[in-house]
C-alpha cells in the first residue's frame, strides 16, 4: 500500500511540474484580420512556429497575436529585408514574409531580461521561399 501511495505521488509531481519552466500558450487569442495572400492555414503554419519559440520563454503567458496586415507583408522592402537576415550559409530565397504582433505576460518574478509581471508588445516576422515553410527571422520591439 505504501509503495502504491508513493508511486502515485510521484506521478502527480511529475504532471504538475512537467509544464514549468516553459511559456503558456494555451490561452492565446488568434486575431486572422483580412487577407487576399494568406490562407488561414498558412497564418496557422506561421503561428505554430511563433508558438514553438515562445514556449521556450520561461514563465510568460502568451495573450495575442494578430495578423499584421498584407500591405505591410508585401512590401518588397520587408521581402528584401528578410533575405538580408538569412544565415550566411543559406541558399534559400524567400518571396514571401508574414508578420504578427503578440502581448505577452513576463514572470511574477521577472528574471533573466524580463521585467517582473509586465506586458509586452512584440512583432514576430517570418520567410519562406515559394511553397516552403515558416521560417522564424526576427521578433521583439
Amino acid at each position: 500500500m505504501k509503495k502504491t501511495i508513493t508511486v502515485a505521488f510521484c506521478f502527480v509531481m511529475l504532471l504538475l511540474f512537467a509544464g514549468c519552466g516553459k511559456g503558456d500558450i494555451s490561452n492565446v487569442k488568434i486575431e486572422y484580420g483580412t487577407s487576399s495572400v494568406y490562407s488561414k492555414e498558412d497564418m496557422d503554419a506561421a503561428i505554430e512556429v511563433i508558438k514553438e519559440q515562445f514556449s521556450s520563454f520561461e514563465g510568460c503567458e502568451l495573450h495575442s497575436l494578430s495578423y499584421v496586415s498584407d500591405e505591410e507583408c508585401n512590401k518588397a522592402e520587408n521581402i528584401e529585408w528578410m533575405n538580408d537576415l538569412r544565415a550566411d550559409d543559406s541558399k534559400e530565397i524567400f518571396t514571401q514574409c508574414i508578420a504578427f504582433n503578440s502581448s505577452f505576460r513576463s514572470p511574477k518574478k521577472g528574471g533573466d531580461t524580463w521585467n517582473a509581471d509586465e506586458e509586452y508588445t512584440w512583432t514576430w516576422w517570418l520567410a519562406r521561399s515559394e511553397d516552403g515553410e515558416w521560417k522564424l527571422m526576427t521578433w521583439g520591439y
